[in-house]
Order: C-alpha cells, then structure tokens, then sequence
C-alpha cells in the first residue's frame, strides 16, 4: 500500500512537474522574447527543455562534470555543452551572454555562500536573467515528492533520510544537499529583479528572479 501511495505521489509530481516547465517555458519566451540567435547560457540545464522553444537559440549549457544533460543533436538550436562550476565561470567575460537562464538548479549549489556566488554569476554574465527555484510551500515537495516535506519536525526528516541512505543512498544524499529559498532569500541575492510567483492550486510552487 505504502508503495503505491509513493507511486503515486511519483507520478502525481512527475505530471505537474512536466506542465509546469512548459508553462514556464511559455512564460519565459513572452517576457525575453528571445531574437532568433540569441545567446543564452543555461546553468544546469538539459537539452530537452529547449526543445519547448522554437526561436533558433545559441544555447550554452553548464553542469558539473558527470551530470547527464542529454542528447547534443537539436533540430532547432545550436547548442554547447560544458563542464563547470556556475559559482565560478570565470572563463566567461563579463556580459558574455544574452541571457542567463537556470531552472531548478540555486538550490542545489551549495550552502548560502554558494548560492550567493551562483546569484552573483548569473548577474555578471548577462544583462537579463531568469532563475527558477521550488517554493517550499507547495504540498508536494519538488525534491522528494514527499508532501509537506519540510513542516515535518527535524527528527522525522532525520529518519526518512536515513532510511533513503541505506535503500537509495543518491536520493539521500541529494536531499540532504538540497537548500530551498525562500521568497525574500531569492529576492535578496537577485535585489534587481523582479520576483514572480508561480502557483498551482492556488498554493506558490516555484519563484523566479527576472530581469529583463
């Protein structure tokens, strides 16, 4: 039964995880309105996600080395892929890119030095940026699809990681690194943007930091 509630829960999120990028992706094209050969840099991105954009991009991608981000080949974009740290892309001159975009990535840099450094990246590199990050108040946490995740009490959460550790040791461990902002954390590191909510349900799903 428990496994099919998580299931469940699996593909309840997998479902509103897909229409959300898409609404995103929409939402992005209508306030850039990207020219055709735009340069964009992608910080932890995938390849698939571009292919929701039909303006032929330019589109540079960072991960760290080892991260999967798809196949190379587009029909539409001319793509780059590279490895690095998108706290420190100091082989980008300032300005180097059109626009910076990065969905669901600052909160997995680091601890709030990281993400300060991150934020501070995507600033340098661009005149406009668009940064997505998971709200903690949706009922299905983005990270462990667990619902209301984070108003469990400390030793709750401490247990199910553990539990996690020894069956799926990589979910572990990527939850424990994982550091959700809040709204006016965002709106601190980004204090030229503007920030949107998006909501589903009426509840707030994700935040972006925008300039345009």
């Amino acid at each position: 039964m428990r496994d099919r509630l998580r299931d469940l829960l699996h593909q309840t999120a997998a479902g509103f995880g897909q229409s959300a990028r898409e609404g995103r992706m929409n939402l992005f094209i209508e306030l850039f309105s990207p020219g055709e050969g735009a340069r964009i840099l992608d910080l932890g991105g995938t390849a698939a996600l571009w292919r929701l954009v039909e303006t032929p991009l330019e589109v540079t991608i960072v991960n760290l080395p080892g991260v999967k981000t798809g196949k190379p080949d587009n029909p539409i974009h001319k793509l780059h892929f590279l490895e690095g740290d998108a706290t420190n892309l100091t082989q980008f001159e300032d300005g180097a890119f059109d626009i910076v975009f990065s969905n669901s990535v600052i909160e997995h840099v680091g601890p709030e030095d990281r993400q300060a450094a991150f934020a501070r990246e995507a600033r340098r590199l661009a005149p406009r940026y668009w940064v997505q990050t998971p709200s903690i108040w949706f009922p299905i946490e983005a990270h462990t699809r667990a619902p209301f995740w984070f108003f469990y009490p400390e030793g709750l959460r401490r247990a199910i990681i553990e539990r996690w550790r020894r069956r799926i040791p990589e979910w572990a461990r990527m939850v424990e690194e994982t550091t959700v902002l809040k709204r006016a954390e965002l709106q601190e590191f980004f204090p030229d943007a503007t920030i949107y909510t998006e909501r589903s349900f009426g509840f707030p799903k994700s935040y972006v930091a925008y300039r345009v």
